[in-house]
C-alpha cells in the first residue's frame, strides 16, 4: 500500500447504516432549521410544541409529550422556556388543578404565523436534492419506519 492509498479515507460500515444516518441527516435539519428561523430564536422542539398548541389549544404538559414524543420533563422544560418569552402561558386545568393547560398566547400566534414560512423552507430545503417525484414517497417511507416503530421510543407518538 502506497503512501496515498493510507490517506485516502476508509469506506465504513458505518455510513451505510439506517441509524447513523438518520442521526446525521436530524443534526442537517437542525442546522438548516437555525438558518432558516434564527431570527426567531426557536428550536425545532420549539416548533413543533407551539404548533400543536396552535392546532389543540389547552393541552396539558403529558398530552403534549406524547403528542410530539417528548419526555414530560423536556416538555416541561419547553413550555417554561416559551413561557418565559411571552409565546405560551399556562392556567389550571379546570377539571383538575394539579395539571396546567397551555395555550400559545397572542404574541405566539403572532410569531408562529410569521415563522410558518422560515419552518416551512426549512423542510423544503432538508429534501431538496431529491427528485420532486422521490420526495413523498420519501417522507412515506420515513413515516412508514416511525408508525411501525413508534412503540420502541422512549416517549413514543400518541397519534400518527
Amino acid at each position: 500500500m502506497t503512501k496515498r492509498e493510507s490517506r485516502k479515507p476508509a469506506r465504513v460500515a458505518l455510513f451505510r447504516r439506517p441509524g447513523f444516518l438518520v442521526r446525521r441527516l436530524h443534526q442537517i435539519y437542525v442546522a438548516i432549521y437555525f438558518q432558516n428561523c434564527e431570527r426567531f430564536g426557536t428550536t425545532p422542539v420549539q416548533s413543533s410544541v407551539m404548533q400543536v398548541l396552535q392546532a389543540r389549544p389547552g393541552m396539558d404538559q403529558i398530552a403534549l409529550a406524547r403528542e410530539i414524543g417528548i419526555d414530560r420533563t423536556t416538555a416541561s422544560s419547553v413550555l417554561s422556556r416559551l413561557e418565559a418569552r411571552g409565546i405560551v402561558k399556562r392556567e389550571a386545568d379546570p377539571l383538575d388543578g394539579r395539571n396546567k393547560c397551555a395555550f400559545l398566547t397572542p404574541a405566539g400566534q403572532t410569531m408562529l404565523r410569521d415563522m410558518q414560512a422560515s419552518i416551512e423552507a426549512a423542510h423544503r430545503e432538508l429534501v431538496k436534492p431529491l427528485a420532486p417525484a422521490d420526495r413523498e414517497h420519501f417522507l412515506e417511507q420515513l413515516l412508514c419506519l416511525v408508525q411501525a416503530n413508534n412503540d420502541k421510543g422512549r416517549s413514543p407518538l400518541r397519534n400518527l
